[in-house]
């Protein structure tokens, strides 16, 4: 039985800062084009780029602007000319495309940027000084206190594989929520994606898994659409966790127990010696998985089949070759 497919799903959208593209937006006329959002994921998805700072009248080039006064609640004024203050704008924009863009699967940010950063983004104090801690982008605060839940990443960060698989395994969960919504959310449809992110949610973050289950416990109780978001907001806190190698060797060895009357004791000694190694970091996680799907080609299980940790993303962006 094939695994889940991703033909069926839309192409996620994903906001992303138009610098990131290529476009020559910057306050110097440049860009910083990013070859993996440019090339490798603009192949799985639908890109809108935006550039705050153009978006609320600053041409290019420009007078570049930087965070000034508390990290908390600092004032994004000219570099040069400090009675240039477009504060209110950005966050106002910020505001504005929270709610426009509302069919956003997630977002990839400039990092350090006064209007998209963040986090690290320097903020100075009045006599010229960096301070610390370190501030936000305007832009990407409000935009991001409107939409708590969408996965928000860096660009510079995506770098590390990680965190690259960790954003893109949201994306697609929350892009797969947003099909569910589309169709009208039941109790059905909220066990049916609970169930399918059973091991993935293990993965991840085993006590909120449990914490979610007990929220279903009761379902019928509840008004489904109240339920579906108070559920999938535990979701989303649950994925923004980075899967550990240790949680990954459970969840392997859950999997591993479907198969236990169907393989050979030489089978089981080879599925067992790799899920090892991918513990102790000798082999990455495609390599006790690839096997598990070579074994489930040959025993199928429908449950497994369904379950999105066999495949949470299009096999060929490899974001598990590194992890």
């Amino acid at each position: 039985m094939p695994l889940r497919q991703f033909a069926t799903l839309t192409r996620p959208k994903l906001g992303i800062s138009a610098c990131l593209l290529g476009e020559p937006v910057r306050y110097n006329g440049g860009h910083k084009e990013s070859r993996l959002c440019s090339r490798t994921l603009s192949e799985h998805f639908d890109f809108v780029p935006v550039c705050p700072e153009m978006a609320i009248g600053l041409g290019t080039p420009r007078e570049p602007i930087r965070l000034v006064g508390s990290p908390e609640r600092p004032r994004a004024v000219g570099s040069v000319d400090s009675s240039l203050d477009v504060t209110e704008a950005l966050q106002a924009y910020g505001a504005r495309m929270a709610h426009e863009l509302n069919d956003l699967s997630g977002f990839i940010l400039m990092q350090k940027s006064p209007s998209c950063g963040m986090e690290r983004v320097k903020v100075y104090s009045e006599n010229g000084m960096p301070s610390q801690p370190e501030g936000v982008g305007l832009f990407a605060r409000a935009f991001c206190e409107q939409r708590p839940e969408l996965p928000v990443e860096e660009a510079g960060r995506l770098n590390d594989p990680i965190l690259r698989e960790n954003f893109v395994t949201r994306v697609f969960a929350y892009a797969q929520w947003q099909e569910l919504l589309q169709q009208g959310l039941t109790y059905k449809a909220i066990l049916g994606f609970h169930s399918r992110y059973k091991y993935q949610l293990m993965a991840h973050h085993p006590e909120q898994f449990k914490e979610l289950g007990r929220l279903l416990g009761n379902i019928g109780s509840h008004d489904p659409n109240e339920l579906g978001r108070k559920y999938f907001k535990g979701v989303m806190v649950a994925l923004k966790r980075c899967a550990t190698r240790g949680n990954h060797c459970n969840v392997l060895y859950h999997l591993f127990g479907y198969l236990r009357k169907s393989l050979s004791a030489a089978d089981k000694q080879e599925m067992q010696h790799l899920i090892e190694q991918y513990h102790k970091g000798i082999v990455p996680l495609v390599v006790p998985l690839t096997l598990l799907k070579h074994h489930f080609r040959r025993h199928p299980d429908h449950y497994v089949a369904e379950q999105s940790y066999m495949q949470p993303h299009p096999e060929d962006l490899s974001l598990r070759n590194a992890i």
